[in-house]
């Protein structure tokens, strides 16, 4: 432990010289190339000298296989990663004004920044989050080396940074080289090892929008894919928040060519499986998305009538809401149930004895006190109604009884729910109500 603490307050001093090597040296010297032919470049030497700098505040190695290590061994990585961003950030300074310097070098200079863009913004990326290695000093370091490197490379922005002024590509960004300097680290053997990769790559990957990201859709959908196939929930969770970014911003046709979607389907409805309500929670609105990429519009004219992957989906959902007891897993079921009855529309109707069953349970159960699964499934009885009216005449009885014993419960205990979600609830019941009547001719107020 004493060693441990000696090296570390060692590595420390060492930073602090170069920094103050940095800042004193002439830039003229900074930029001076070596004369022996056999000597690495400029911007070689100065990548060579980064690696060994952020080598020194490197996440310890995991052998297990979780992915993940005790807090108690990043306890030394904050300090030395705020004193080497300290430094880079110097570095770059001296060599952002030696550009604007006539007299010095600026290409040799734009050349070495543009070199060692990867390196630090993977750097950056890791130190900057809220992790068990990083505390509020390391990462506001890290903040200000990343906003460093980003007025260097002259943008104004991360998502520039990263892609570049124009999609032309006439004034390239760093995320090639940024994802080649993370594929190593992105493998199944690997991506364990550092138990910073998954969040430096999903960190990377949710800064980068259309349409940048088509062009490096082979690399980021098989890392996604690859946290997302891990049997801990945390790590399919972000994989399959990494795979939603990856739908919303990527073409439809990309997708759809060599198999991608239905591939992410597959490995999507198998998710369904799990009863772990954080992960449902992404994974149902992520198979949404991909389904307007798989499917036609359900209220397009031209769709057949056919069943899709759309009742596919509904299908199993409505199997496991009927068997649910858990409130978590029911509020995650029944505020998603509302985005599929507005998506699907009347093609609900195919669903409706089923449906039915459902809304009535859900009404039935109480989950104060914000009532969250009762007031989504009321959204849910209100869509339906409205798409499906013809076929509401033989299913009036029990829905009428469900809304009824609701306002009545809802109005007799006043420390059932909270007055906000009583109010919302008797609300919602009411409208369901009117338009019960509306579809069926007066026949309830009769």
């Amino acid at each position: 432990m004493l060693g441990e603490e000696r090296a570390s307050a060692t590595r420390i001093r060492l930073l602090r010289d170069v920094g103050m090597l940095f800042e004193s040296a002439d830039v003229g010297w900074l930029l001076s190339e070596r004369g022996a032919a056999t000597s690495p470049s400029l911007d070689e030497l100065y990548r060579g000298l980064v690696r060994a700098l952020t080598d020194l505040a490197a996440l310890p190695p995991c052998e297990t296989d979780s992915g993940d290590l005790p807090a108690s061994a990043y306890a030394r990585v904050p300090d030395v990663a705020r004193e080497v961003c300290d430094v880079l950030r110097v570095l770059l300074g001296r060599l952002a004004g030696a550009e604007a310097q006539a007299a010095s070098s600026p290409a040799s200079a734009r050349a070495v920044v543009r070199a060692l863009a990867a390196p630090l913004c993977v750097f950056a990326a890791t130190h900057v989050q809220e992790q068990p290695w990083s505390s509020p000093e390391s990462r506001s370091a890290a903040s200000q080396l990343l906003e460093a490197a980003v007025r260097a490379s002259g943008s104004v922005s991360v998502a520039e940074f990263l892609c570049g002024g124009t999609p032309s590509g006439e004034q390239p960004g760093a995320l090639s080289a940024v994802l080649r300097l993370l594929r190593p680290q992105m493998t199944k053997e690997s991506w364990k090892r550092n138990q910073a990769t998954k969040f430096v790559f999903s960190w990377i990957l949710t800064r980068v929008g259309r349409p940048w990201l088509a062009d490096h859709l082979d690399h980021v959908f098989a890392s996604s894919l690859l946290i997302s196939d891990d049997y801990r929930t945390e790590n399919k969770v972000l994989g399959v928040k990494c795979l939603q970014h990856i739908v919303v911003n990527v073409p439809a046709a990309d997708l759809r060519q060599y198999n991608r979607a239905q591939v992410l389907y597959h490995a999507l409805y198998n998710h369904l499986y799990t009863p772990e309500a954080q992960l449902v929670e992404v994974v149902l609105p992520c198979l949404l998305d991909l389904l307007s990429v798989l499917e036609k519009p359900c209220g397009s004219t031209e769709m057949t009538r056919r069943t899709n992957r759309y009742d596919q989906v509904l299908r199993l959902v409505l199997t496991h809401m009927e068997m649910e007891y858990k409130l978590a897993l029911r509020r995650v079921y029944a505020r998603n149930l509302a985005v599929f009855a507005h998506r699907m529309g009347v093609v609900m109707i195919r669903h409706l004895k089923r449906l039915e069953r459902v809304i009535v349970g859900y009404l039935e159960v109480s989950d104060s006190p914000g009532e969250q699964s009762r007031l989504s499934i009321l959204d849910v009885l209100e869509v339906v109604l409205q798409n499906t009216w013809p076929r509401v005449q033989s299913r009036l009885g029990a829905l009428v009884r469900a809304l009824l014993k609701l306002m009545c419960d809802v109005t007799a205990d006043s420390g059932l729910c909270s007055p906000v979600a009583r109010e919302e609830l008797l609300d919602k019941a009411t409208r369901c109500l009117l338009l019960l009547d509306r579809y069926s001719e007066g026949q309830i107020r009769a």
